[in-house]
């Protein structure tokens, strides 16, 4: 049974994702804060173990280096789980919404066999780096801040700017020393998208502006719109803090 894309196996996906999360968070709701964080510690290891899979499981391993925005937000969320940094899981709840969107935007794996471990070390991974930055929010394991707002914003940044140079770096040495892949093809790889659209969401940021890393800066409106809304409680306590004083 293939996955699909906006068909039934995959809008069943969906609930199941969100059902999934839910579990989780009554399951270990009335747990120690010890307890509830070394389950969320194990499940977020998941990721890196998707990492892994991707790297060991294809022909072509520099296709699959952790350079996506949710393989970085797999490296990231186990030491923000642990740590409960405030600044990494603040940073998580926007960086998050990448596995989200790779799990409801899902045109590259829509072919994926639902009952391989190439599905399962795809969806599995994808739905809990949406789901476990919401959990730990829930169960107060960190608190929300409007002042990481500044922080989310400049490492994301910069992180998307390192990952353009790394991408046309690697192309340029692919192309130069003609590594190519399990096909013979010459390997260009587009981590985080920087280099051109994969799906359609992106693909209308790129018919506004078609230039490499810039048509991204599209989605600036739309991430600030997101943090708004996020933090506008936060600041509102505040600002009804400030007046009672």
């Amino acid at each position: 049974m293939l996955w699909g894309s906006f068909g039934l196996v995959h809008l069943f996906s969906l609930i199941v994702g969100v059902f999934l999360n839910v579990c989780l968070y009554f399951m270990i709701k009335k747990m120690p804060i010890g307890w509830q964080r070394l389950i969320l510690f194990t499940i977020s290891l998941l990721g890196i173990a998707a990492i892994l899979f991707n790297l060991f499981r294809w022909n072509s391993p520099l296709e699959y280096l952790p350079f996506h925005l949710c393989s970085l937000t797999a490296l990231i969320l186990p030491f923000a789980v642990i740590t409960q940094n405030k600044a990494l899981n603040n940073l998580l709840l926007l960086w998050s919404l990448g596995a989200l969107f790779a799990l409801i935007i899902n045109t590259a794996q829509a072919d994926f066999e639902i009952f391989s471990w190439t599905f399962f070390f795809y969806y599995i991974p994808h739905v809990f780096e949406c789901g476990i930055p919401i959990v730990m929010l829930k169960l107060n394991l960190f608190k929300k801040d409007f002042r990481c707002v500044t922080s989310t914003l400049i490492i994301t940044l910069i992180t998307y700017t390192a990952v353009h140079f790394i991408n046309m770096a690697l192309n340029n040495y692919f192309v130069k020393y003609h590594i190519t892949n399990w096909q013979n093809q010459i390997i260009q790889v587009n981590y985080m998208y920087s280099i051109k659209p994969e799906n359609p969401l992106l693909q209308l940021f790129y018919n506004l502006i078609p230039y490499s890393y810039w048509y991204l800066f599209l989605a600036l409106p739309v991430i600030l719109l997101y943090l708004f809304l996020l933090y506008l409680p936060e600041f509102k306590d505040m600002k009804k803090n400030r007046y009672a004083k």
